[in-house]
């Protein structure tokens, strides 16, 4: 079976064969994008490759720039293993007709994958990548794919000055607070580019985990290279606490996306959520919105917490919660000022990198960190203003995607009726009558106490997961014992179906 090219272009294991990322996988990939650009009128057009350091991700990348100028295309190439916004930054500054970037971002070790933006510099979007799909099932055998060598090329070199110049523009005024950071680029292409970044404004007093900032292919000493797993970030909070810093800064390996350590009132270190990230940098962007022009876009998912969506509206912002993914992010509406989902991607400088960016988010949250001082106590005042909410994570990672689908049968078909004592009521929301339809279930319910809860079940679209995404909130003033919204949260993770081979649906 062949690896289907889906909207985050393809993604699987680097391995010979049909199934697997290899170089002949690659360039039937290139060949069949080829030929859709060429349909789309965009004969000859800009095309922006890059890549990041994984295994294999040279060599894909040489096959994708060869054919793609042996077709005809103006082909600007990074040549040097960069973050994926880059490429993003590039397709929309030249006016590109797409954009690939040789990535898995923070898959496992030993996977890549081939990301494919589109004019303007937003991920691709249904029917194009079934369109895509079918160009590729056409294209000829890898050998019979012509491919031409490309000379290096200045506007690939100066990509990354331009970017830098372009965050110099969008950070305006330089915080006058100084901030100790530290910073992991969790063995990805992040860390160089994140370090001149932040020192452009400002911040100089910046300690990376020196076992993580190289790129290394191998990912040695992380399970799962991606910040939202357990333990992934345990050596940049042990070095937050050794440092005495300020903010803990953590990158997965593409830096396209951006996680956020903070010092707690009883001075332990811990890793915010995404929710609680995008609640911080949304209000931030409000703040720096002009008075009395139009109202901005602010854009969550419907998997992510609604902690932003409230605060968000009560500003005057048109808040808008799209499926999941930034190719729906991104097109969320204008005058976009801010998106975010809860898996730590934020788009904060959506003018320039219409996708998620862990290198700009790095420079907003430090200047955060200047300005409020203490962003603890800046999350607090949020949630006292407009309720407290907190959100998790329970992911199932399984080995047949079938499994996946057992547990979700079960949850349309007999879905819980109540979940920590509190009653709930399952909508499929692929069958929603109203708003986005997506494959995934919510449950919802409201106890005498005002307390709310939400769960939402689905498939993860890039891992071998299924992922619960789920929230509990209280009213702004209400009165709680301490650790009440905690223990209904852990309840209702701890209650739903797990993993099929442990807990097979009736």
């Amino acid at each position: 079976m062949s690896l289907r090219f889906g909207t985050a272009g393809l993604r699987g294991p680097v391995r010979e064969g049909p199934d697997g990322m290899n170089v002949d996988t690659v360039t039937r990939a290139t060949a069949g994008l080829a030929d859709w650009l060429v349909r789309q009128g965009e004969r000859g057009a800009i095309v922006v490759v890059g890549r990041d350091a994984r295994h294999g991700s040279a060599e894909f990348f040489t096959a994708a720039t060869e054919v793609l100028a042996a077709a005809g295309f103006d082909v600007v190439a990074l040549d040097e293993p960069g973050p994926t916004p880059l490429v993003a930054f590039a397709t929309r500054r030249l006016d590109a007709a797409a954009g690939v970037m040789i990535t898995a971002s923070h898959n496992p070790a030993g996977d890549n994958g081939y990301k494919v933006y589109v004019r303007g510099g937003a991920q691709l979007l249904s029917p194009a990548d079934r369109e895509i799909e079918a160009a590729i099932t056409a294209a000829p055998p890898a050998p019979a794919v012509p491919r031409r060598h490309l000379a290096a090329d200045p506007r690939g070199a100066g990509i990354v000055a331009a970017y830098l110049a372009r965050l110099d523009e969008r950070f305006e005024p330089r915080p006058t607070g100084t901030v100790r950071i530290v910073l992991t680029a969790m063995h990805g292409v992040g860390g160089r580019l994140a370090v001149d970044a932040l020192a452009r404004h400002g911040f100089h007093d910046v300690h990376v985990v020196a076992e993580q900032f190289a790129p290394d292919p191998d990912f040695p000493t992380v399970a799962f290279p991606n910040p939202e797993e357990p333990g992934a970030t345990d050596l940049l909070l042990a070095l937050a606490a050794d440092r005495g810093a300020d903010l803990a800064l953590a990158l997965d390996p593409d830096a396209d996306r951006c996680a956020v350590g903070m010092r707690g009132d009883d001075g332990r270190w811990r890793m915010l959520t995404g929710d609680e990230t995008g609640a911080l940098l949304g209000d931030a962007a409000l703040d720096e919105w002009p008075v009395g022009a139009e109202p901005p876009v602010v854009a969550s998912s419907i998997v992510s917490g609604t902690l932003l969506h409230t605060l968000a509206t009560a500003r005057g912002a048109r808040s808008v919660r799209t499926l999941t993914g930034f190719k729906w992010l991104v097109r969320a509406g204008e005058p976009l000022l801010y998106a975010y989902e809860e898996a730590l991607g934020h788009c904060v400088d959506p003018v320039a990198v219409r996708d998620k960016d862990g290198i700009s988010a790095a420079v907003a949250l430090a200047r955060l960190a200047a300005a409020k001082g203490d962003l603890a106590a800046t999350l607090e005042e949020l949630m006292t203003r407009h309720g407290r909410h907190l959100t998790a994570q329970r992911s199932l990672r399984v080995d047949d995607l079938n499994q996946i689908g057992a547990v979700m049968d079960h949850l349309r078909t007999d879905p819980p009726t109540s979940l920590a004592g509190i009653g709930v009521i399952a909508a499929d929301l692929s069958t929603a009558p109203t708003g986005p339809r997506t494959d995934a279930v919510e449950l919802t319910g409201r106890d005498e106490a005002g307390i709310a809860l939400r769960i939402v079940a689905r498939p993860s679209g890039t891992e071998p997961k299924l992922k619960y995404y789920a929230q509990v909130s209280a009213p702004a003033g209400a009165d709680l014992e301490a650790g009440a919204l905690e223990t209904i949260l852990v309840r209702a993770l701890a209650e739903l179906p797990g993993h099929p081979r442990r807990e097979p649906p009736p």
